[in-house]
């Protein structure tokens, strides 16, 4: 028996409709799933985007077969999205023609390089080469 994978990361946002239109549009993700309160956009078929309007998950959610519990989160948090090294200089041209700034960069010891910006609600949001850690 064993986890095989994180199949989904929650970010808490103030402006559902913003936000989605930031992740839509810089990554293309689509989205599987929309009510007013959560906006799930699927991650390149491997893992689900959850974005959660803050404070709009506080009660428990029945749902057909079952119960999700209450949650929230206060930011700013951080995740990271795997990209290809090629795609570095692409990555970094799309921010900058976006407005967006690198806020950091990170050349790593096994030889990964990552960049940080930051979303619209202010969390850190990493683009990571393979070799940041031993399982990538």
């Amino acid at each position: 028996m064993t986890v095989t994978r994180i199949l989904e990361t929650a970010l808490y946002v103030d402006d559902l409709p913003r936000s989605v239109r930031f992740y839509r549009d810089l990554f293309g993700f689509p989205v599987l799933f929309e009510d007013g309160k959560l906006t799930a956009l699927d991650v390149s078929g491997q893992s689900v985007l959850l974005l959660f309007l803050r404070g709009g998950s506080l009660q428990p959610s029945d749902v057909p077969g079952g119960r999700i519990p209450a949650h929230n989160g206060e930011g700013p948090f951080h995740m990271a999205f795997a990209i290809a090294a090629a795609d570095l200089p692409e990555w970094e041209a799309k921010l900058a023609a976006r407005g967006l700034l690198i806020e950091s960069t990170v050349d790593w010891p096994r030889g990964g390089r990552s960049l940080y910006f930051r979303d619209p609600d202010n969390n850190a949001i990493e683009l990571a080469t393979p070799g940041i850690w031993a399982t990538y």
